[in-house]
C-alpha cells in the first residue's frame, strides 16, 4: 500500500518515482498511544472472562468424549453381539480384543483410533455390565477419585452430565 500525499514537498518534482510524505503524514505518538490504551482496556475486560475457561472447555471434551466413546460401544455391540467385558475395557475399541468372548466381526479399522484417556489425562471408567444398565462409562474428573463436588464430579451418566459424587463413580450411560 502506498501513502501519497496531495501536497508536494518543495524540491521535489512530480516526475520523482516513489511515494511522497508530507511531513504531518502518519500518526503522532499521542494518537499511538491513545490507540494501544484502548487495545489494553479492551483486553482488561475480555482477559478475565477467558482464563477461567480451560477447566468448563475439559467439561465440555469429557463430555462428548464419553458421548462418543459410548456410541463406538454400541457399534461393537451391533457387530460383535455383546459390549466389550470390564477386563477388555476399553482397549477393545482400538484394538480386537485377545481374550475374553470373542468379537467375530470386529471392525478392522477399530471403532476409536485409540484408547481414550479424559482431558485430565487420567483413564475413564468402563464397566460391563453396569450397575444400572448395560455399562457404566465415567470420567473422575480432574482429580481422578471418585466423587467430588466441582471440577472434581464424576462425569457420566445419560448423555455425559456430571454425577456429581455418585457414590463409588457409577454413572450409567447405556440401558
Amino acid at each position: 500500500m502506498e501513502l501519497r500525499s496531495n501536497r508536494r514537498l518543495p524540491g521535489r518534482s512530480s516526475q520523482n518515482a516513489g511515494p511522497v510524505f508530507a511531513p504531518d503524514a502518519g500518526l503522532t505518538l499521542i494518537e499511538m498511544i491513545v490507540v494501544l490504551a484502548i487495545i489494553a482496556l479492551v483486553a482488561a475486560l475480555i482477559v478475565p472472562s477467558v482464563i477461567g475457561r480451560p477447566d468448563q472447555a475439559r467439561v465440555t471434551v469429557a463430555t462428548t468424549d464419553i458421548r462418543t466413546i459410548g456410541a463406538a460401544l454400541k457399534m461393537y455391540r451391533l457387530d460383535n453381539g455383546n459390549y466389550p467385558t470390564t477386563e477388555q475395557g476399553l482397549a477393545a475399541l482400538a484394538h480386537a480384543p485377545t481374550s475374553g468372548p470373542p468379537a467375530p466381526n470386529w471392525n478392522r479399522d477399530g471403532y476409536l483410533p485409540e484408547v481414550p484417556t479424559d482431558p485430565w489425562g487420567h483413564p475413564y471408567v468402563y464397566r460391563s455390565p453396569g450397575a444400572n444398565g448395560d455399562f457404566d462409562l465415567l470420567s473422575l474428573g480432574k482429580d481422578g477419585k471418585p466423587g467430588g463436588e466441582g471440577l472434581d464430579a464424576d462425569l457420566g451418566g445419560p448423555a455425559g452430565t456430571a454425577s456429581g459424587g455418585a457414590a463409588g463413580g457409577t454413572a450409567a450411560v447405556a440401558r
